[in-house]
């Protein structure tokens, strides 16, 4: 028995309305999907081209050791021009960049940050430093990266997606690191330090798809290889406190001159720096080569291969790493040439360890240098949570988990004192419009 016409325009009415209701959330899906998935194919695209940089600069040095003396200075100078005049926003690590975009409602502010555009110029500059021996790293960049990526995506969505950021940026260090729970821990401790249970699922489902790409393009891997030192309970754990100061220190007074030249020195020095920023650039690309002359040529690039040769006590490094390190990441971060700071912040977390060990022979270098990695990081960022998920994950090494978490926490603590505001968002103040007033309440902020 047919229907009635009646009942026929009724079940095509209601399977319309479950079309418009379903389709939607569907398309919203997909999105995030998709971005996953671009997001983990561009973290290993980006992580093959800056090996191959990094290779090439060495093949530079090796066949001319006075080479960084020309390169790097004007390298970096190169960069810094092709950032200001093609690609404004490129500067730095790309983290605080996705941050203020992430908190400006106004999406004509926020484009200029999280642009297709901009993402091609992030990977194109990042490239360049590092043939030119930068001492940066790409997971920074990778945020941005992603962020951009996942932005774009969702201008074809039918209303606003307020988690593309932030599933972008988490996507971006998951597949970076390749560490996807330090991905998850990273969206929301620091990119939007809440958990948005609308969009909670989106993000975790992002990462998996980040995940899943770079596992099927460069297979399973830790990131520094899997360790298994242990740390009983007892004498050995002299080292904890010690390790997270230490780091805590270094990392806060990195931090600290970040955020100082970031926001413009006072007097003459900084009127110098903001009218002559490419000169400015080559001087530090300079300074960079003489870190590199001090200490045998081993700071440039991101340091993965001297961290990963002092955790497992393989290194032929000078002593002289762990400073040398630390002064070609500062001078490579203030120049404004596109760069981020986690890989080169591990190296130098690892140089600390070694420089210490000599004082703690009690504790294996290998614990001493996972330590010293979380606790620099942590003084650095000021996330101790995605720290401490972050060194964990790249080692496997669960067995250290509760020292590694004291030594995330202590290190945040020392840093604060140092200075108690987190780089990255302070950093993100400079891309943020300031509302009338709001300078001063800033001022006052920072003095209390």
């Amino acid at each position: 028995m047919s229907s009635s016409p009646r009942h026929r325009t009724l079940r095509r009415s209601l399977r319309l309305r479950a079309f418009r209701i379903w389709w939607p959330r569907i398309r919203r899906r997909a999105i995030y999907l998709f971005g996953g998935l671009a997001v983990g194919g561009l973290a290993v695209a980006m992580a093959l081209l800056a090996d191959r940089a990094q290779s090439l600069f060495a093949a530079v040095v090796d066949r001319s050791p006075a080479a960084p003396f020309v390169v790097t200075p004007l390298g970096f100078a190169l960069s810094a021009w092709l950032a200001r005049r093609y690609f404004p926003t490129s500067g730095g690590s790309g983290i605080p960049q996705v941050i203020a975009a992430h908190q400006t409602a106004d999406p004509v502010r926020r484009q200029p940050l999280v642009s297709l555009q901009v993402a091609a110029g992030k990977i194109l500059l990042l490239i360049l430093g590092l043939a030119c021996g930068a001492s940066t790293g790409r997971e920074g960049p990778t945020v941005q990266v992603g962020a951009s990526v996942m932005y774009a995506l969702g201008r074809l969505a039918p209303h606003r997606q307020p988690g593309l950021l932030i599933a972008g940026s988490a996507a971006g260090i998951a597949a970076a690191f390749n560490a996807p729970l330090a991905g998850i821990i990273f969206g929301i401790e620091e990119m939007s330090r809440s958990f948005e249970e609308r969009t909670s699922g989106l993000i975790l489902g992002t990462v998996i798809a980040a995940g899943l790409t770079s596992l099927a393009l460069i297979g399973d891997y830790t990131y520094f290889g899997r360790t298994s030192d242990a740390m009983p309970f007892g004498f050995e754990w002299l080292a904890v406190p010690v390790i997270a100061v230490a780091g805590g220190l270094f990392g806060g007074l990195f931090s600290r001159a970040l955020i100082e030249v970031g926001r413009g020195l006072p007097g003459a020095v900084g009127a110098a720096i903001r009218t002559r920023p490419i000169l400015f650039a080559a001087l530090c690309g300079l300074g960079v080569a003489l870190c590199g002359l001090g200490a045998e040529n081993s700071v440039f690039g991101t340091g993965y291969e001297q961290a990963k040769a002092i955790l497992h006590g393989t290194s032929t490094v000078p002593a002289s790493f762990g400073p040398m390190k630390f002064l070609a990441t500062v001078l490579s971060s203030i120049s404004g040439i596109p760069g981020g700071i986690f890989a080169p912040s591990l190296a130098v977390g690892a140089g600390l360890a070694a420089d210490l060990h000599g004082l703690l022979p009690m504790t294996p270098i290998g614990v001493l240098t996972i330590l010293g990695m979380v606790s620099y990081l942590s003084g650095v960022v000021q996330a101790p949570i995605t720290s401490f998920v972050i060194v964990d994950e790249m080692t496997e090494n669960h067995g250290l988990v509760i020292p590694i978490m004291v030594c995330a926490l202590l290190a945040n603590a020392v840093s604060k004192a140092v200075y108690p505001h987190g780089v990255y968002h302070t950093l993100s103040r400079n891309f943020m419009p300031v509302p009338e007033g709001g300078a001063d309440r800033a001022m006052r902020a920072e003095k209390h």
